[in-house]
């Protein structure tokens, strides 16, 4: 391992995303895409890294032309993609997307017959550099399959209740039987982790509790191992609102409401990420929690109205801008990488 740690290393999903550059229409009717690196944990890395973080990956690929297209990305991303490895067996995935805003945009994941970021495998892991880095990033959906499931769990674990360590909850129906299924999985997860992330839905899998407040309360009260009589495990509960914000609870009973800011959608699905790297970046800065929550999600306005997820992430400027101006549509200032 370096000397120097990891301000943030993700762990989990990483593919090709194919956006149609023409908007309104099904994907029966779209004659022309746009490819992207995507994947949230991998779009949660860039963000930061934008933001002037030192990131890296946990992931896998295929050993296909997809799998070297990704890896380079990431690397003028300035993302340390030294365990992103090759699954000759699996191709890397590849995932559709229509677009219909402001609110609806439908994705067709083409991961089978089994996506090589599944195979990550505990052995595997660098357990010293997880255990050393500021944040560790995971994802529900790395619990969704063996081996990346254990592999999740060991690098929780390995982190012995550090914070801030995340479980993006990243719930994806059709990576699961159903939510009954994915209940436990979570629910051991978070018991590890002290910060927990994500929108109604997912906290209705993870918790059975839809409403903003109570699914926070419902994940703060979750005990860490050991622990019969507390204290709880997540210290920080985050739930995504959607044109209604976003909420988060603490531990020690602080409370903070923030508002979207207003945009012009063109693609909703890199705002969350873009949200998660702009957490994890004022978490690092040890900023108050309204502020943190403020500038995040700024960062996922200014992505909602972009095409892109990775190269759309705006640096600490564009969230700046975004923030004085009252909007995340911001005019171009040239070309955005």
């Amino acid at each position: 391992m370096e000397s120097e740690p990891y301000d943030l290393i993700t762990m989990g999903r990483l593919g090709v995303d194919l956006y149609p550059l023409q908007s309104g229409v099904g994907l029966d009717r779209v004659e022309t895409f746009r490819r992207f690196l995507g994947g949230s944990p991998a779009n949660v890395a860039v963000a930061a890294a934008r933001l002037g973080r030192r990131t890296a990956l946990v992931s896998r690929t295929g050993a296909d032309a997809f799998g070297g297209y990704l890896r380079r990305e990431l690397k003028e991303f300035g993302v340390d993609g030294r365990w992103v490895t090759e699954v000759p067996e699996h191709p890397t995935p590849v995932t559709f997307c229509a677009l219909f805003p402001p609110d609806d945009f439908p994705l067709t994941f083409y991961r089978r017959p089994k996506a090589p970021d599944l195979e990550i495998h505990p052995h595997e892991l660098d357990l010293d550099a997880i255990r050393a880095a500021r944040v560790l990033w995971t994802t529900g959906t790395g619990l969704s399959e063996e081996p990346s499931r254990s592999a999740t769990l060991a690098a929780l674990r390995a982190r012995s209740g550090r914070a801030p360590t995340v479980l993006d909850l990243d719930w994806r129906p059709a990576f699961w039987p159903d939510p009954a299924t994915a209940r436990p999985h979570y629910t051991e997860a978070l018991r590890h982790a002290t910060v927990a992330v994500g929108n109604a839905e997912e906290c209705e899998v993870a918790t059975g509790e839809r409403d903003p407040e109570a699914a926070a309360r419902a994940l703060l009260r979750l005990l860490a191992p050991g622990r019969a009589d507390g204290p709880a495990a997540v210290r920080l509960a985050v739930v995504k609102r959607g044109p209604g914000g976003v909420l988060a609870l603490t531990a020690d009973g602080r409370r903070a409401a923030v508002p979207p800011l207003p945009v012009e959608v063109v693609n909703g699905l890199g705002a969350g990420d873009a949200f998660g790297g702009a957490l994890v970046d004022g978490l690092l800065a040890g900023l108050p929690l309204e502020e943190t929550l403020r500038r995040a999600a700024a960062a996922g306005s200014v992505v909602a109205g972009r095409l892109g997820c990775a190269p759309a992430m705006p640096d600490a400027t564009e969230i700046d801008r975004a923030l004085a101006a009252g909007s995340g549509t911001l005019p171009p200032e040239g070309p955005h990488r």
